[in-house]
């Protein structure tokens, strides 16, 4: 399912913005881009992410942007300039004539500049904090569209539902349809049947033709379809399986079918179940 959600969070660390985008996927996809202050609460967010929603490929971006703007104070550390200093005396004395050093070098020196400290569990939980609050966001967005797609599969289970009503009051006329066209056969034969027989290979051959079963188990698919979408757990992989089970049906209808109106029907059935096949890829 689609979706976005956009969060920001400000504090003593900065300011942390996470984005969550999220679509249409089989299964649950996740991937994050962080900052490597917040690479240890990873394993973390995930789990989070997992315990709400069951499928689409989610995509998580948080930034942290520093207090003041990104600019950070420069603090030396003054032992550390003090020790490198001396050292670079000794050297010059050994060689009088080598290469001076640049001032900037030595502020490039490992440990010369103190990185200002950030509270690091103060930071974890903010980004936690922001995570929940997106995430809360994007699985109501979620929430809106999978109550237009059962809007929409409701639809399309109603006119299903209504093909198969009117294919059950057909039934009859088939079968009388089927009687007398093999009657009217045998009679132009030029021997005499057994009448015995004749209502034989009727027997049979509805029984071949019947579509009494499939009609049924196309209702039962329907009203479960419609049980699924309206109870409270995940629906996704088990609309996947009914429309899979109505679509079975519905070749078999079509296999059976001794009319033109029967093949009709059995068409308009098949376009309906794909076009809810379709909807289905996007509910979780």
């Amino acid at each position: 399912m689609t979706g976005f959600a956009r969060h920001e969070l400000t504090g003593s660390f900065g300011q942390l913005t996470c984005e969550l985008r999220s679509v249409n996927h089989r299964f649950l996809e996740s991937g994050f881009r962080l900052p490597d202050e917040l690479r240890g609460v990873e394993t973390e967010l995930r789990a989070r992410l997992g315990a709400r929603l069951k499928r689409g490929k989610i995509d998580c971006t948080i930034h942290l942007r520093p207090a003041g703007g990104g600019a950070r104070e420069l603090q030396l550390d003054p032992a550390t300039v003090t020790q490198i200093t001396a050292r670079l005396r000794e050297l010059a004395a050994l060689l009088p004539k080598g290469p001076t050093v640049n001032l900037m070098d030595v502020l490039r020196w490992p440990g010369v500049i103190r990185d200002e400290p950030i509270d690091s569990d103060s930071l974890q939980q903010a980004g936690l904090e922001l995570f929940d609050g997106a995430l809360t966001e994007l699985a109501a967005a979620r929430d809106r569209e999978g109550r237009r797609l059962q809007e929409l599969i409701e639809q399309r289970c109603s006119g299903v539902a209504e093909i198969v009503a009117q294919l059950r009051q057909r039934l009859p006329e088939l079968e009388t349809r089927m009687r007398a066209r093999l009657e009217q056969r045998v009679a132009e034969l030029p021997t005499q049947v057994d009448p015995a027989r004749i209502e034989q290979e009727v027997v049979l051959l509805l029984q071949r033709l019947d579509v009494a079963e499939e009609l049924d188990r196309l209702h039962g698919h329907i009203e479960e379809t419609r049980r699924v979408m309206g109870a409270a757990e995940p629906a996704g992989r088990r609309l996947d399986f009914l429309m899979q089970e109505l679509n079975r049906e519905a070749n078999t209808l079509s296999s059976k079918s001794q009319d033109l109106d029967s093949t009709r029907f059995a068409v308009d059935l098949k376009v309906l179940i794909e076009q809810m096949r379709e909807q289905v890829q996007n509910v979780e």
